[in-house]
């Protein structure tokens, strides 16, 4: 039985460091950056505008072409009103499985690739592997973009980007994309008695949720046959707020909607066939007052991974862990960032999206042996 103390030791290490997306994740950075360098590896950092969170990437072996990144990120979800059996940032080890924030989604898979850093050494490599570990992925794959750029600019061009979700070792190449918007109404108010003079903003915004309604049933109706559950393209009103008091008209209203497209829909497409929609709904408000608006915020968008029947990433995965297909999931993540910057890109992690988000999260030690075992393969690939 493969022995995981390490990977274990080091996924503790990384738990143990509250990255939750509002906070900074400079800490784990500066712990994963001292480790590297401890041990002769050069490290980049891709910060955000004010320095209080940053990428990182890293290249162990030659800096040649056709490396593989390991692409993990470094955020999590947030503690707050779930209810932990555990200390969520220590790993606590029961009945087979390791407990903590992060210990699935998604710290395991870059875990096991720091603690294999001396093997890979050791090993001599003959193509690089490059470790891109990114903040903000939980609230809209927010930091990656930058980072991914540089890769593209500065690093030998890769033959393979891994993504390492959680996927109990699966293979996949496909993800729909995610886009997230923020509709303001301003309205304008007067007594409820007084409607001819008034314009609630709270119905305008029904008319609007309404119609995103419309537009997710004419994409369900349309949709092409594909492989994704739900297989067609989603959209959902899912936070509302607006209006001050029962009799008077609401000055303002606000609405945040979550698109998530399947490869074929695009997402600007459909933004703006929502926004043509609300100019039409503004310029009536308007008429009876100047000061009324609309307004949409696009606060994310990350890409779909598109399914390709060409997928060096695909192939080179499936051939190391043994599977002879691949498959595809609802949820978004950075794979489809790394796709549109050029770059062949899977989705390959251990441990089970089941558990992401949730209390008492966490991951079996049969998935831990199970990345440790596809990692230690890939390293013996990439130094033959």
């Amino acid at each position: 039985m493969t022995d995981i103390s390490h990977q274990i030791n080091w996924l503790s290490r990384l738990v143990a460091h509250d990255t939750t997306s509002s906070k900074s994740n400079l800490n784990l950075i500066e712990d994963v950056e001292a480790y590297l360098h401890g041990l002769g590896v050069e490290t980049k950092r891709v910060a955000n505008h004010d320095g209080s969170k940053t990428n990182l990437y890293a290249i162990v072996g030659p800096a040649e072409e056709g490396g593989v990144v390991l692409s993990g990120h470094t955020d999590v979800v947030p503690v707050t009103g779930q209810p932990w059996d555990t200390d969520p940032f220590t790993v606590t080890e029961r009945d087979g499985k390791l407990y903590g924030r992060g210990t699935c989604d998604m710290k395991a898979f870059s875990a096991i690739g720091l603690s294999l850093v001396p093997e890979m050494q050791k090993a001599g490599l003959k193509k690089p592997l490059i470790f891109a570990l990114s903040y903000d992925e939980e609230v809209g794959c927010l930091g990656a973009p930058d980072m991914i750029d540089e890769i593209v600019r500065e690093v030998p061009r890769p033959a393979a980007v891994i993504v390492g979700e959680p996927t109990m070792m699966k293979v996949i190449d496909g993800h729909k994309g995610i886009s997230s918007f923020r509709t303001r109404v301003k309205g304008f108010t007067t007594h409820s008695s007084q409607t001819q003079r008034g314009v609630s903003a709270v119905m305008i915004a029904a008319r609007l949720v309404t119609f995103i309604e419309d537009m997710a049933r004419e994409l369900r109706a349309d949709a092409p046959e594909n492989p994704f559950d739900p297989p067609y393209t989603t959209m959902t009103v899912n936070v509302i707020n607006g209006g001050t008091q029962l009799n008077i008209m609401a000055a303002d209203c606000s609405f945040d909607w979550d698109l998530r497209s399947i490869p074929g829909d695009d997402p600007a497409e459909i933004h703006g066939r929502f926004t043509a929609y609300a100019r039409q709904i503004e310029a009536q408000m308007k008429e009876r007052d100047e000061g009324c608006s609309i307004e949409t915020e696009w606060m994310t968008k990350a890409p779909c991974l598109a399914p390709r029947p060409d997928n060096p990433a695909a192939d080179l995965v499936k051939a190391i862990s043994g599977h002879n297909h691949t498959e595809v999931v609802p949820y978004a993540a950075e794979a489809g960032q790394f796709q549109q910057a050029g770059l062949s890109t899977v989705i390959c992690g251990p441990g089970s999206i089941d558990q992401a988000h949730q209390a008492n999260e966490f991951i079996s030690l049969d998935q831990m042996r199970a990345g440790t075992d596809f990692m230690r393969r890939l390293v013996a690939r990439m130094a033959s």
